[in-house]
C-alpha cells in the first residue's frame, strides 16, 4: 500500500440535513475526489475547512463522468489562483 498524497483543492461546498456540510476536494485534473462530512457547528467552532489538503492516494474516488470532471478541474484552477493551499476558505 502506498503513502503517497495528492493536494486536493476544494471544488464543493454544500449544507445538507441534519446540520452537516459537504466538503468536496478534487485532484487538479478533477479525475479524483474525497468527500468529507462535516457537523456546521464544529465548523462554527474552530475546525477549519482550508484551500486544499494533502489526500492520501489510496483515499480518493475517481469522478465517474467527464461533465463533473471538467467542472471540478475549472474549480481547482478558480480556487488555486484566489487562495494559497492552507488558507482558511
Amino acid at each position: 500500500m502506498s503513502d503517497k498524497t495528492v493536494e486536493c483543492w476544494l471544488v464543493e461546498r454544500e449544507l445538507g440535513d441534519r446540520d452537516f456540510v459537504t466538503l468536496v476536494y478534487a485532484t487538479p485534473d478533477g479525475s479524483r475526489y474525497q468527500q468529507r462530512h462535516r457537523s456546521s457547528t464544529a465548523l462554527r467552532t474552530g475546525s477549519e475547512v482550508t484551500a486544499a489538503v494533502d489526500v492520501p492516494e489510496a483515499e480518493l474516488e475517481r469522478v465517474p463522468d467527464a461533465e463533473t470532471r471538467d467542472r471540478y478541474a475549472a474549480e481547482v484552477e478558480r480556487t488555486a489562483d484566489r487562495y494559497d493551499p492552507d488558507d482558511p476558505i
